[in-house]
């Protein structure tokens, strides 16, 4: 299976543009190699984020999913334009270490992808095929300039040292979204094909962020026939829906209003935590810093019945009305930008062989200012996941489950 995820910023300004070839300019700043930097205190404000993010987002009774980790990445990459005030305030929202969250994701990059090129395509499977794939992660980044227009320098060193982002220049009043929607589909595997519905033809620049991950799970569902149950709902109202089986040794953990179960993904740092609440309870308040970090040191392995549903859905958020910005200036990219508009689409699916998902986050800027008994965990009503990378406890994707 595949997932991926894909971030990106448009910058516009309010004057005209020339020009309508594209052309590749380097910036002439190889990407450093970092080995030391603030990944911790990076993962830690980027889970308090996405916690808060979380409950400022989701509906009880719809289903919810976000990707952290592309809008971190999105607006970690606006933070080395932002002017001081700005980039105060985007550190105190995201938890940002004082100098910065650039080399920390550079670090956190090379920690988690398995490729720096584009994704190769996924191999067909055989019928009833039980081989499991090593994942393929990648994560690419562009930075794409209206011609003529030229960024400050500062912005751009930091972008191509920490991001390895180089310039793409195309003309934004010809066929740059085609330009940007081509890359897009390169780097994601053919996964997101589109972008931008439009760009604004005073659009002066574009960041784009792409994340791809295919993942098998370790121990594929299927030795267990598959249940047919009814998933009751938050309101008291039920669906039929198929739930998938797991008898076998897990690592689990329980607390005060919870379980939690984690599925790790084949020949990878990577698992998902599946956190269910008891019936009849929302799983919202599972999505908190506090309980994530007593699921992490918590989980032991012992025997597990699990049931869960498969789910395929995706969510979208107008992320500046979630994350209003008092000060609002990114002149460090180029004099007048201010972030316009700010948009985060996801989608996940997750069944029996592993999971897939994709997200966008797109941001806008015009010119202005042991032993045990058996657990029983049985995801039968409403429930929370994430999708860590286990080492340093990156939520790449959250959510819950309100209705397969």
């Amino acid at each position: 299976m595949r997932r991926l995820l894909a971030g990106l910023l448009v910058f516009v300004a309010a004057c005209g543009s020339t020009g309508d070839a594209d052309v590749i300019t380097a910036v002439g700043v190889e990407r450093e190699t970092v080995r030391e930097a603030p990944v911790e205190e990076t993962v830690r404000g980027l889970t308090a984020f996405a916690c808060e993010l979380y409950g400022r987002t989701a509906r009880p009774a719809e289903n919810h999913v976000i990707s952290p980790l592309s809008i971190a990445y999105a607006y970690g990459m606006a933070r080395a334009g932002a002017a001081p005030a700005t980039g105060t305030e985007l550190d105190a929202l995201f938890g940002f270490p004082a100098e910065g969250p650039h080399t920390a994701f550079n670090l956190l990059t090379s920690q988690i992808v398995t490729t720096y090129g584009p994704p190769p395509p996924a191999r067909e499977r055989e019928e009833n095929e039980q081989r499991r794939e090593p994942p393929v992660v990648a994560i690419a980044n562009g930075l794409f300039t209206q011609r003529g227009f030229t960024p400050k320098q500062p912005f751009l060193h930091t972008l191509a040292a920490q991001y390895g982002t180089g310039v793409r220049e195309v003309d934004f009043r010809g066929d740059a979204t085609k330009v940007i929607d081509a890359w897009a589909d390169e780097q994601t595997a053919g996964r997101i094909k589109k972008v931008f519905d439009r760009l604004d033809p005073d659009t002066k620049a574009v960041i784009t962020n792409a994340v791809y991950l295919r993942a098998d799970w370790d121990q594929p569902f299927g030795k267990e026939p598959p249940e047919q149950a009814a998933f009751t709902r938050g309101d008291g109202t039920t669906v039929q829906t198929t739930l998938m089986r797991h008898k076998t040794p897990l690592r689990y953990a329980e607390g005060e209003g919870w379980q939690a179960v984690e599925l790790r993904y084949a020949e990878s740092e990577l698992a998902m935590w599946v956190l269910v609440p008891p019936a009849g309870t929302a799983p919202a308040g599972l999505l908190s810093p506090q309980t994530l970090r007593q699921v992490g040191s918590s989980l032991k392995e012992l025997p597990v019945d699990l049931a869960m549903p498969k789910w395929d859905f995706g969510t979208s958020i107008d992320l500046r009305e979630r994350i209003p910005l008092k000060s609002n200036d990114f002149s460090g990219i180029a004099d007048g930008l201010f972030l316009g508009a700010a948009i985060h689409r996801a989608t996940i699916t997750v069944d029996e062989q592993g999971t897939e998902a994709a997200a966008v986050t797109g941001m806008a800027f015009p010119a202005s200012a042991g032993p045990q008994a058996e657990a029983v965990v049985r995801a039968d009503h409403p429930f929370a996941f994430v999708i860590v990378h286990l080492p340093t406890r990156t939520p790449l994707f959250l959510g819950h489950v309100a209705a397969p």
